[in-house]
């Protein structure tokens, strides 16, 4: 039984030695890729959280006291410009025009009556000027009832969309109460932040004749149908978090952009001679990224790279490779530092055309 046993377990180590020798050869058998960085010039965008808001927002607020008598229109209703949105209980005013055209007449009179008698020299020229600058005050006075009797009366100062209201009908409304707020969505502002580093580089390469054109991607993913252009930059950098801030305009003919909206300001960004890469040929070991060099006897490397943007299926880097450096491009699973492979070099070009035609797939 236990000649049995050994003679079992001889067979065995044999079976799995010859294993190990299988794969072994298998692994000496497989040609791996090898390809090598490109340079070229390439753009990429810059990503930023913008807010929009409306070029033309303002509050509404009710610039007289008293009971809000007829609300004219509707939440998120499209206004045109004089159009009737309010009116708070006018009889109060009402009658103080009335009262202020009675004092007018008066005055009026008085002052006809003393200016005969000025003529008839019954009476001095102070007099009649007294008359006449009694006149003036009672017609400043209705001019100033009749402005206090047009403020209950609240109209759109200009073509916009309505929002909510902030008081119901029939509510006693003080002097200065917020109604609700109106916009005109036909020009957007979009504010973002920008990093003090990204702005010197923005500063500096900045041309002095045409605005920067940026694009807006809306909460949905999707970019908005027109491009914007940055117009201003604030003066001051917040000390609390080193940015500051920029504003682009955009365009808004079709409505699609309401006040108060977010999405990302996509800013692209000229890279003169960048080193490309494709992203299968690296891989991370805890935060870093590694690429295997291939030597000229095919052995690997590996190499510290660091990444300054990530595009779809490629890396541009910031440092850690030359165009003359050529790095192993697929398989890194299947090696280890220092090993020696078999290598078949394919240009980046191919190696992308492929890369692209399988992912389409």
């Amino acid at each position: 039984m236990k000649k049995l046993f050994m003679l079992t377990a001889i067979v065995s180590i044999a079976l799995f030695s010859a294993c190990l020798n299988h794969e072994h050869e298998k692994a000496e058998d497989t040609t791996f890729l090898i390809t090598s960085p490109i340079q070229k010039d390439t753009s990429v965008f810059k990503e930023y959280v913008g807010q929009v808001q409306s070029a033309s927002h303002i509050e509404l607020r009710s610039q007289e006291k008293g009971y809000l008598e007829k609300i004219f229109v509707d939440e998120g209703q499209f206004v045109k410009k004089g159009q009737l949105m309010f009116k708070i209980m006018p009889l109060v005013y009402e009658a103080e025009v009335e009262k202020a055209k009675a004092e007018m007449n008066f005055t009026e009179i008085e002052y006809r009556n003393t200016k005969s008698l000025r003529d008839k020299n019954i009476v001095s020229e102070n007099e009649l000027a007294l008359a006449k600058a009694k006149l003036n005050k009672a017609k400043a006075e209705l001019s100033l009832a009749q402005a206090h009797l047009g403020f209950t009366e609240i109209r759109a100062p200009f073509d916009g969309i309505m929002d909510r209201f902030h008081t119901r009908l029939g509510s006693l409304i003080e002097e200065g109460e917020l109604l609700t707020t109106l916009s005109n969505n036909n020009k957007m502002w979009v504010y973002f932040n920008v990093p003090e580093a990204e702005y010197l580089d923005y500063v500096k390469l900045a041309r002095t004749k045409d605005a920067q054109k940026v694009y807006l991607q809306m909460a949905n993913k999707e970019t908005f149908n027109y491009p914007g252009f940055v117009e201003t930059i604030e003066a001051d950098f917040n000390n609390e978090t080193g940015n500051i801030a920029f504003r682009a305009t955009f365009q808004n003919p079709k409505g699609i952009l309401r006040h108060g909206e977010t999405g990302n300001i996509m800013m692209p960004v000229v890279l003169k001679n960048a080193i490309i890469i494709p992203q299968k040929a690296t891989f991370d070991v805890l935060d870093k990224k590694f690429v295997y060099i291939v030597d000229k006897n095919n052995v690997l490397k590996a190499k510290q790279i660091t990444v300054a943007y990530e595009l779809p299926h490629i890396y541009i880097l910031e440092s850690g490779l030359s165009v003359k450096d050529r790095i192993l491009a697929e398989g890194l699973g299947k090696v280890k530092n220092n090993e020696q492979i078999k290598g078949e070099f394919v240009s980046f070009e191919k190696e992308m055309a492929e890369l692209n035609h399988l992912h389409a797939e």
